[in-house]
């Protein structure tokens, strides 16, 4: 008997929850009004069939074995991707608390009653239940709703993680990238030096056998202390580099990791296919995040209609009593119990219709955010396609400069050594080499910073190997 009842309870919990209405309504759709595809720069390659940048892996993209221990070691250790991790598991047990209020609770209870009185004599009775309790018939889908919302908000959290992942993956090669320059900054000021205290020790003797003057001397020092300064510079900026390194990967980093030199091949980034049509931005992390909150905000518009409408709750129990404990499962002791309870909203002083005009209002912010992420992504391929070809075209003329540069050196050399040239010649050539070869370094670190950029802004970086 007491199971006969509580089958035909839950059995009709079941039928009531499986008819009800669907009050969400249809997800809108984006409008961001971008290019169907990209303004590529004149390297673009005419193949059509080559795979998006979202697929080639980390591993794959940086040819540089010591950057990607780097990279491997910030990905374990990094605490801002770890706060990201625990997000997700966050977010997960908030949709198993949501989901858990689509199915009864069913739940076991024994218990003792003890009664009596001046006049009246002590009685015991005893009772075993097992009970669900107010168990809401989801018949206008607000419970449903709800648990989809929590659902797609752990969505966005899983790829608001890949984000961070992809954002610290760019963050460390640019930080490896920042410490190689430097690095090569300083050997730049380190030879200066050493060629400048060699000329002055030179004009020192030409000043002692009255062949250079006082002026020429004061300034050949003048330019070795300045030489010595920029060295101390660079070399704080390379113990900056260091320190900012070790805090993006979580621990302190073995010299054997760090850059011994800047490499202009730490990147694989070749020229993008002329047919690489701008719907790839959508698989970026960020964009599906706020793809997956429009939908959570959209499923909110439909709890907050159901609750316009009758909540229909179930409370039921099977059970024995007896005034006996060892009694108490015999037969002829079964006792049931069935309370549905009905509330209708008469008079909510307009509460109902301002939370549903907040959760219109939710997603029509997260439509904008959609559209707007969209947009931003767009914004940051362009850009970056812009300067690729232009940093490239900077790359080849500083390299040419370089040349021209120290061959004009070189020359200036001679002829002061062979006292055709003042001092003051051959101290213009060696600034001219010097600035030459510093803005030679601030382009190819510029020029892999973008191509680094551009792998990220594509949505390449959240996985480490390609399909």
């Amino acid at each position: 008997m007491a199971k006969r009842c509580l089958r035909s309870l839950l059995l009709a919990a079941a039928v009531l929850a499986s008819g009800c209405a669907v009050l969400e309504p249809s997800p809108p759709a984006a409008a961001p009004s971008i290019p169907a595809e990209w303004p590529l720069p004149p390297t673009a390659t005419e193949s059509a069939a080559a795979a998006a940048t979202a697929d080639i892996g980390w591993r794959d993209f940086f040819t540089d074995p010591r950057l990607e221990a780097v990279i491997e070691r910030a990905l374990a250790n990094n605490r801002d991707l770890r706060v990201a991790v625990l997000s997700i598991e966050r977010a997960r047990a908030q949709y198993g608390i949501q989901r858990a209020d689509r199915l009864p609770s069913l739940g076991a209870n024994a218990a003792l009653a003890r009664t009596g009185g001046s006049d009246r004599p002590v009685t015991d009775i005893y009772t075993a239940n097992l009970a669900i309790t107010e168990f809401e018939l989801d018949l206008f889908g607000r419970v449903r709703n709800l648990s989809e919302s929590a659902l797609q908000r752990y969505f966005a959290q899983e790829e608001a993680r890949r984000s961070v992942q992809l954002a610290l993956v760019a963050e460390v090669a640019n930080a490896y990238l920042n410490l190689a320059a430097n690095q090569e900054q300083v050997r730049i000021a380190q030879e200066t030096l050493r060629t400048r205290e060699e000329y002055y020790a030179l004009t020192g003797k030409r000043y002692e056998l009255g062949a250079e003057s006082a002026l020429e001397l004061s300034l050949a020092r003048t330019q070795v202390e300045t030489a010595r300064a920029e060295t101390a510079r660079y070399a704080g900026l390379v113990a900056q580099d260091k320190n900012a390194l070790n805090l993006l990967v979580g621990a302190p980093l073995e010299p054997e990791l760090l850059p011994e030199a800047f490499d202009e091949s730490v990147t694989g980034l070749g020229a993008l296919p002329a047919g690489l049509p701008s719907e790839v931005l959508l698989r970026r992390p960020d964009v599906l995040a706020a793809e997956h909150q429009l939908l959570a905000a959209n499923a909110n518009i439909g709890a907050a209609r159901a609750a316009f409408f009758p909540k229909i709750t179930l409370t039921g129990a099977v059970g024995t009593t007896s005034d006996e404990l060892s009694g108490l499962f015999d037969s002829g002791t079964g006792i049931w119990s069935f309370m549905p309870k009905v509330e209708v909203p008469i008079f909510e002083g307009g509460r109902l219709r301002s939370n549903l005009g907040v959760a219109t209002a939710d997603r029509d912010i997260a439509l904008a955010q959609y559209e707007q992420a969209i947009q931003a992504g767009f914004r940051e391929v362009a850009d970056a396609l812009a300067l690729t070809a232009t940093l490239a075209e900077q790359r080849a003329a500083r390299q040419a400069a370089v040349e021209a540069a120290a061959e004009g050196d070189r020359l200036s050399r001679a002829r002061y050594r062979a006292g055709r040239d003042n001092y003051l010649v051959l101290l213009e050539a060696q600034r001219t080499l010097y600035l030459a070869q510093q803005s030679l370094v601030a382009t190819q670190l510029a020029e892999q910073a973008n191509r680094v950029t551009l792998y990220k802004v594509l949505g390449g970086g959240w996985q480490q190997g390609g399909p």
